[in-house]
């Protein structure tokens, strides 16, 4: 639905669009009318192609988003242990801390729009998959790329790349800035606990006699491991 309603546009460019459609022209077929709506959009493709409407390229889908975010985690984890590297060989004097979260928001969005680059051409799959309507152009997606390749070339498999970077780069950043931020919240709460577990240990060395039965066992295990 988002992807119908996103390339539609205005009622008449629509309207003229169906009308110059060489496909429709040929085949008798008229593409999918234009959708004021979300729920009208639903309701349409269910109505003139089933459930099946719904799901065109699901499976483009999955091929599209998975590499994406296996090559987003995988480069910016890649680009943290360079940056780590980078401040050892460089500044390895800084005693400023950079703040996590900071790191993430330029990281994430530099492995995001990479990635998002990297995989334009499975995201041009799937659109063309989902905005075809009910004139068949594409049977499937080997289809699309053998096609797209003869006619439209390299050029045509990386067709709005741009868009598609300037929008993964700030999703990316604040993404991971998020996922810092929470891992230093999680962090720090753990390493006060430990403080606390670690600081009632000498009360209970002098108040509990058993506490203090065991001290003096571990003292006299390692006088006999020095010995030894």
């Amino acid at each position: 639905m988002k992807q119908r309603m996103q390339v539609q546009g205005s009622r008449t460019s629509w309207n003229s669009t169906i009308i110059k459609d060489s496909i429709s022209r040929k085949s008798g077929k008229q593409n999918y009318g234009y959708y004021s709506g979300m729920f009208q959009a639903g309701s349409s493709i269910l109505k003139e192609q089933g459930p099946r409407g719904l799901y065109a390229g699901y499976w483009s889908t999955l091929a599209r988003d998975v590499p994406f975010a296996g090559l987003m985690v995988m480069l910016y984890e890649a680009l943290k242990d360079l940056t780590e590297y980078g401040k050892q060989i460089w500044i390895p004097s800084l005693d400023h801390h950079i703040n996590s979260s900071v790191e993430g928001l330029f990281l994430g969005g530099l492995a995001g729009g990479f990635s998002a680059y990297l995989t334009t051409p499975l995201d041009v799959i799937k659109t063309r998959l989902q905005v075809q309507g009910s004139i068949i152009r594409y049977s499937g997606g080997l289809d699309a790329i053998r096609r797209i390749w003869m006619i439209e070339g390299v050029k045509g498999l990386f067709r709005g790349s741009v868009p598609r970077i300037t929008w993964y780069i700030p999703a990316s950043a604040l993404t991971f800035m998020a996922v810092e931020f929470l891992r230093d919240q999680f962090n720090e709460k753990l390493d006060d606990g430990n403080m606390q577990e670690t600081s009632t240990v000498p009360d209970l060395k002098l108040t509990d006699s058993a506490g203090a039965e065991f001290h003096s066992l571990m003292k006299l295990v390692a006088v006999k491991e020095t010995k030894f």
